[in-house]
């Protein structure tokens, strides 16, 4: 059995290093940027040093996992420190959806480097590391504003506003374990399915305790994670991005020990509703588990997309297409439950029926309308008197803000009892196992970016 890890390019110059490697259980292909040689600078060389890993990965069909620590292109190489770039960004790109392709930051990444993140489909923050494609001087120098490195594009910055990072490590142990995390969840390459993660959980559990989670309230707030412990094996799960976008939770868990994407509307950020960057980081994550064979779980509870002047002007057509169309372009199994509202655009955005959702599942909490009572009524009742408009709000939650509806018209397969839906949850993923796909055959299809 070969000795692992084996260094590759082991004579070429530069600050690049690639070698094949074990990370827990998986081969894995790995580039790693030392920032003790000139600072991390990428010569020529070094571009073809990290293309060699990436194409190396593609070929074997194994995860390419980046260590970068960068100060940018070597200044002093020319024109020719960009083409190296160029030359690994065009080997990344061809990895994606091909191979997992995982970037640890231990360091600085500055200008071409730091795009290498935006290029992966995880991203690892070590503290005291940053990462940004203009310094704090040349922000200084064209707006005047005065920030540190860490203020800048630190992993705090990452992690809560741009939504880079997907994970932060305390250091570069942490995020070694983090790597071997995420690959527990991962396939080796988009042609098999994710590897069983074990679990003594049985599958026959009931979940009493979701009953106590949701408040009689229509407007009670909770926390959906506390919803996704309960059904998923041994009450575990590994969220990204979870600082960003948190009215949106994203995670991998596992559900009868097969590995899933977890997609869940957060009740205790804007109410669950949808915003550009929920819409963007569930597009993304959806595309994700679709490329890599992870079935989809959606918990629904949603009023909506949030409103606002500011969103509208910012794109928010744009961006909400883009939850739109990762479901509606998923081949993967995809079971959806909906636990109290789902209303309008954002009910047919997350995993409905008509997006080609496999099997929607709902409790007898569910309410699904085109809109709440209040605002349906202050839209077709304009004229009438406080009085009136309490009766038609009582009368439209009684006629429409149920399940039952959407049953008969066949837009729900089956209203559950709570204290059943990891069970049925789990009979759902194990009905849908041999579920095969394919999209009609084209060059590709045109992402709303």
């Amino acid at each position: 059995m070969t000795q692992l890890p084996l260094v590759l390019r082991a004579g070429t110059p530069g600050s690049v290093r690639t070698r094949a490697d074990r990370i827990g259980d998986q081969l894995v292909m790995t580039f790693a940027i030392d920032g003790s040689m000139n600072q991390g600078a990428l010569s020529p060389q070094d571009g073809e040093s990290i293309a060699f890993a990436a194409f190396t990965a593609l070929e074997k069909r194994i995860p390419l996992i980046g260590f970068v620590e960068s100060s940018g292109a070597d200044i002093l190489a020319g024109i020719g420190a960009a083409h190296g770039w160029g030359t690994a960004a065009r080997a990344l790109v061809r990895c994606s959806g091909v191979v997992p392709v995982i970037i640890v930051v231990t360091g600085p990444a500055v200008s071409g480097p730091a795009l290498f993140l935006g290029l992966a489909d995880a991203v690892i923050m070590v503290e005291h590391s940053y990462a940004f494609v203009s310094g704090p001087q040349m922000v200084r120098q064209f707006t005047g504003e005065e920030l540190t490195n860490n203020e800048l594009g630190g992993p705090a910055m990452h992690a809560r506003t741009s939504g880079v990072a997907s994970l932060i490590a305390a250091d570069a142990a942490e995020a070694n374990m983090l790597v071997a995390e995420l690959l527990r969840y991962l396939p080796p390459h988009a042609d098999v399915e994710p590897t069983t993660v074990a679990s003594n959980d049985p599958i026959s559990r009931l979940t009493p305790e979701l009953l106590d989670i949701i408040p009689e309230s229509a407007t009670g707030s909770y926390d959906v994670r506390d919803i996704v412990r309960s059904i998923v094996d041994d009450g575990e799960m590994l969220e990204l991005k979870a600082s960003w976008a948190t009215n949106l939770v994203t995670a991998f868990a596992s559900i009868d020990g097969r590995p899933v994407g977890i997609v869940a509307n957060q009740p205790q950020s804007l109410a669950g509703t949808l915003d550009i960057s929920a819409s963007q980081k569930g597009g993304r994550f959806v595309a994700l588990c679709d490329a890599f064979n992870l079935p989809l779980l959606t918990l629904v509870d949603t009023s909506g997309f949030y409103p606002g002047k500011d969103l509208e002007w910012r794109g928010m057509i744009r961006y909400g297409a883009q939850m739109a169309f990762a479901y509606a372009r998923a081949t993967v199994p995809r079971v959806m439950v909906t636990l109290r509202k789902s209303y309008g655009g954002a009910y047919i955005v997350m995993d409905s029926k008509n997006m080609g959702n496999d099997l929607a599942l709902a409790w007898p909490t569910a309410e699904i309308a085109v809109m709440g009572a209040k605002g349906a009524v202050e839209i077709l009742y304009r004229r009438a008197t406080a009085e009136e408009r309490l009766a038609l709000e009582r009368s439209y939650e009684e006629r429409l803000l149920n399940p039952y509806i959407a049953s008969e018209r066949g837009s729900i397969d089956a209203i559950i009892d709570p204290t059943d839906t990891r069970r049925l949850v789990g009979a759902c993923f194990e009905i849908l196992s041999s579920k095969r796909e394919r999209l009609p055959k084209r060059r590709h299809d045109n992402s709303p970016l």
